[in-house]
């Protein structure tokens, strides 16, 4: 059941121009706020419309500017899952439920299922006010899954949630998605959720796609400066190639050999546990390091070292676990960058 987006649309100086497609399984689209991603998924339920393009669903043409063809939301069978839920607040859980089933001589029965699939028995009467956020959240999706649609959009599914919820609940959406079965896309800018839930990995930036792949590739080689930020890397410099072997970091001060040099290459990253000290097998990409300072951390601690001799701007950043750096504690530190752990990443 494929989903085919190909849109572009302008608000003011902002540009959205996104293009990708999916089969199946979980599609997240990663990005900073104001990257388009939610104005992505507005444009395929139908709640904006792009200035041009074509969004096809498993052989449905959703939206298609040349053939003038524009579906209404309730005709495209997509849910969406807003980030405050929009239920409605003066209906019961049940009520809020059954809207959504379009047979009405199904709707108690469709309801029924749909309650206990979702765990939501003994709420049946309450008010969306009366629920707790993760029960809300159920109730929502219930609400959507009971349409049967062809296809989910989640954007945001966890920001309403408090911090000590949102890691059960991402279980239980993990779950529903699961048994889902048709395609699902997943908008946030939480990478770590975005790792656990999705199969695959949109990178959004300024308004389009900056890299995409499973998501295993996506955290192991970003592709860009603002994709490997958005996947946590920390240790990120300018960098000016010195030859065909060797290219200077700049902004931490040292010479590095690194694995190739894709053209249009500015950036190189090295994620912070990546880093380690320097062993006797190790023989390039070692040097000399000033310890500045020790951060603790819950589990680990973030060492931030300054390599000896070296005017830059920058430290680097390791983060090692507790026994590690409470064996090593020293003022001086001789480390190693492994070349193929360092990413080389395009503005």
């Amino acid at each position: 059941m494929p989903l085919t987006v190909d849109i572009e649309k302008k608000l003011g100086d902002f540009h959205l121009r996104v293009r990708f497609e999916t089969e199946g399984g979980v599609l997240a689209l990663l990005g900073a706020s104001g990257c388009g991603k939610s104005m992505t998924l507005k444009c395929i339920a139908g709640i904006e419309r792009p200035d041009r393009g074509r969004i096809a669903l498993n052989g449905r043409t959703l939206y298609d500017s040349e053939r003038r063809v524009c579906l209404p939301p309730q005709q495209r069978r997509v849910g969406y899952l807003f980030q405050q839920y929009a239920l409605f607040p003066n209906m019961t859980v049940r009520q809020n439920i059954a809207c959504g089933v379009r047979e009405k001589s199904l709707r108690r029965e469709k309801t029924d299922q749909m309650i206990a699939r979702m765990g939501l028995q003994g709420t049946e009467e309450l008010k969306p006010r009366q629920l707790s956020g993760g029960q809300q959240q159920r109730c929502a999706l219930a609400r959507i899954l009971v349409n049967e649609p062809d296809l989910l959009l989640l954007d945001e599914p966890f920001s309403a949630l408090d911090s000590h919820l949102r890691f059960r609940m991402e279980q239980e959406v993990r779950g529903v998605i699961r048994q889902f079965g048709k395609p699902v896309l997943l908008v946030s800018h939480d990478r770590d959720e975005v790792y656990r839930l999705s199969d695959r990995i949109a990178v959004m930036g300024r308004g389009c796609i900056e890299a995409i792949g499973e998501n295993h590739a996506v955290f192991a080689q970003p592709g860009t400066r603002g994709g490997a930020l958005l996947t946590g890397c920390k240790n990120i410099s300018r960098a000016r190639r010195v030859d065909e072997k060797t290219v200077l970091a700049l902004d931490w001060g040292v010479p590095l050999a690194v694995p190739g040099w894709p053209e249009g290459t500015e950036y190189l990253g090295l994620r912070m546990h990546s880093l380690r000290p320097a062993g006797p097998e190790d023989t390039v990409n070692v040097f000399d390091c000033r310890v500045e300072e020790v951060v603790e951390n819950p589990f680990s601690y973030t060492v931030m070292l300054r390599p000896e001799g070296a005017d830059a701007p920058l430290a680097l950043g390791w983060e090692t676990e507790k026994p590690v750096w409470e064996r090593l504690r020293a003022d001086r530190l001789r480390m190693h960058l492994p070349p193929e752990k360092i990413l080389l990443l395009k503005p």
